[in-house]
């Protein structure tokens, strides 16, 4: 029986005195998903400050320009390192100052790549102070001239091809802690890569381009932001 009929037996039976109990009408149920966490979720966007290293020789005009929210940074194979007499390859980066020894800690920016930037990192965190014999840095992203752009950790783990002359964003989250800590990096918000830190230390985050290839390197970057937990 349908409710219309439902309904028409319903008032005979009431003109008659009787009773009728009425099936419930279907109650709307919301169809609900739950969103999947993004990656800054339950982060705090923090302030910093930076400092530049960049030839020694040179201005940073030289090598570094800024215009639209957009930093282009470059830097030759043949430039001086960032301190006269340093054995360093030569770099214009970005040195943020928020030095770290444990939290957690969130680079965030996107990232343009032009094509031909060979053997460069444009993102680390450097350990500044750290127990003899541990490595530097903790994580390093390199652009290599292969697969229209491809970025590695280190010289190592494929984490992008086609990374040439397209904006992508990138974030390097850093759980550090008193022994072995944490770091993931996510492409477009998507995790790529979790890997352990190198132990404990004090670092920080240089972004910019290290060229450790040769002929001329660059990268861009934008909306550059911080984020703490």
């Amino acid at each position: 029986m349908n409710r219309r009929s439902v309904l028409r037996a319903g008032a005979g039976l009431l003109a008659g005195g009787g009773a009728l109990a009425l099936p419930p009408a279907p109650l709307a149920v919301a169809a609900t998903s739950a969103a999947a966490a993004g990656p800054t979720d339950g982060w705090t966007q923090t302030s910093f400050t930076y400092s530049w290293q960049k030839p020694w020789n040179l201005d940073l005009s030289d090598r570094h320009s800024y215009s639209g929210g957009v930093h282009r940074m470059w830097v030759y194979a043949t430039d001086e390192p960032f301190e006269e007499g340093s054995s360093t390859d030569p770099r214009t980066e970005m040195r943020w100052k928020v030095d770290y020894t444990t939290g957690d800690h969130m680079w965030d920016a996107d990232v343009y790549l032009p094509s031909g930037t060979d053997g460069a990192s444009f993102v680390q965190i450097l350990r500044s102070v750290h127990p003899s014999g541990t490595p530097a840095t903790d994580i390093m992203l390199n652009v290599y001239d292969t697969g229209g752009g491809t970025v590695r950790r280190y010289d190592g783990t494929v984490l992008k091809t086609g990374a040439y002359d397209t904006w992508f964003n990138v974030k390097i989250a850093h759980q550090a802690s008193s022994g072995t800590g944490t770091v993931k990096v996510y492409f477009d918000d998507s995790l790529v890569l979790t890997v352990a830190d190198r132990g404990p230390a004090t670092r920080y985050f240089k972004n910019g381009v290290y060229d450790h290839g040769s002929g001329r390197a660059e990268a861009r970057f934008r909306n550059l932001t911080y984020w703490t937990r």
